[in-house]
């Protein structure tokens, strides 16, 4: 399974070079860029960990990549992706995120069903990845 959050992410993974166009384009539109991380990847999981700080003001691109590397070579199993956000308004509303690192494996999602009141069922879906380590062990 392939997990599809994001911008790009029905597209074959980007390259660095591709990357680096991206981040370029956000500069361009004087947007803050940062890096995030997890190991669960479900939809509903808004809280990734934070790689360093947010980068309001880089002077380049090399810079956002050179976290990119750094991120990467301690998470290497690990999702990564980069957002990028536009201040114009007065509140900071992501405009851009990909993914830009998957783990080797990605175990997907489990469908979880339950009797509720008056014998219906409800659905949801739970990730694979929080099984070997329960939500709460991992903060």
């Amino acid at each position: 399974m392939r997990l599809t959050q994001g911008t790009f992410s029905f597209l074959p993974d980007l390259t660095d070079e591709q990357i680096k166009k991206q981040i370029e384009y956000a500069k361009a539109q004087n947007w803050a860029v940062n890096i995030e991380y997890t190991e669960d990847p479900h939809p509903r999981n808004n809280f990734w960990e934070l790689w360093g700080l947010p980068l309001f003001e880089f002077k380049d691109a090399q810079t956002v990549m050179f976290e990119i590397e750094s991120c990467r070579k301690q998470h290497p199993t690990k999702y990564i992706k980069v957002n990028a956000f536009d201040n114009t308004r007065g509140v900071e509303s992501c405009s851009l995120s990909f993914i830009i690192n998957r783990p080797s494996y990605e175990p997907g999602f489990e469908l979880v069903r339950t009797e509720d009141v008056s014998r219906n069922q409800r659905y949801s879906f739970r990730s694979y990845a929080t099984s070997n380590n329960p939500e709460g062990s991992r903060y």
